[in-house]
């Protein structure tokens, strides 16, 4: 029986396989690699503005909700990313999450279940933050935006959030409204192309 938390392609008449760009006479360590993920539950915890409830009262997967910006609670298979004052945006590849956010009190929090509404993309090498300044206004330099950070930004007119994965290689996983998915992969890719990319 198949997990309906877990995401459909998105950008199944989008995203391809192989490489792309200025990736000839390249090492494939020098490439980019951008792929879709599809094995992630996205869920959305919003605090009722009338709830008096402390959000440290909240852990999730041994993880405790993020309280400010660029904040990212993590642990092998969740990730928790501050969204707004009491908001929070979960992404986990654990098939239980769905139970583990079952004992979250519904009269304090909404929770949400957005998997199915997000295009996701992760895209990794060297040159991936080049990519992301080419068309996000976000100051991402060391001393502002490091690994397990996170933001809303927008690229090239798209809304999206970032959360910033790892460092060695550099990696990010951006998240896109579904229905503007293939653009929003198109921009990315297109940006990609200077430097190379496989598609996985």
């Amino acid at each position: 029986m198949s997990n309906s938390n877990i995401n459909s392609s998105a950008l199944i008449n989008d995203h391809q396989i192989g490489s792309f760009g200025n990736y000839h006479n390249k090492e494939k360590s020098e490439l980019l690699t951008v792929k879709e993920l599809t094995n992630l539950s996205i869920y959305q915890i919003a605090k009722f503005k009338s709830s008096n409830a402390n959000v440290d009262s909240v852990i999730i997967d041994g993880l405790n909700l993020p309280k400010k910006y660029p904040d990212v609670s993590y642990n092998n298979d969740t990730r928790i990313l501050w969204n707004g004052p009491d908001i929070c945006m979960v992404v986990s590849s654990d098939l239980s999450i769905k139970e583990k956010l079952s004992s979250i009190n519904d009269d304090d929090f909404a929770v949400t279940d957005i998997s199915h509404s997000r295009a996701i993309i992760e895209i990794s090498g060297l040159h991936a933050i080049d990519v992301l300044k080419k068309g996000t206004p976000l100051n991402l330099n060391n001393s502002e935006f490091t690994k397990n950070n996170c933001a809303n930004s927008s690229y090239n007119g798209i809304s999206f959030m970032l959360d910033f994965i790892d460092d060695q290689p550099l990696t990010f996983r951006l998240f896109c409204l579904r229905s503007f998915g293939g653009s929003f992969y198109h921009s990315i890719t297109d940006s990609a192309l200077e430097y190379g990319f496989i598609g996985e």
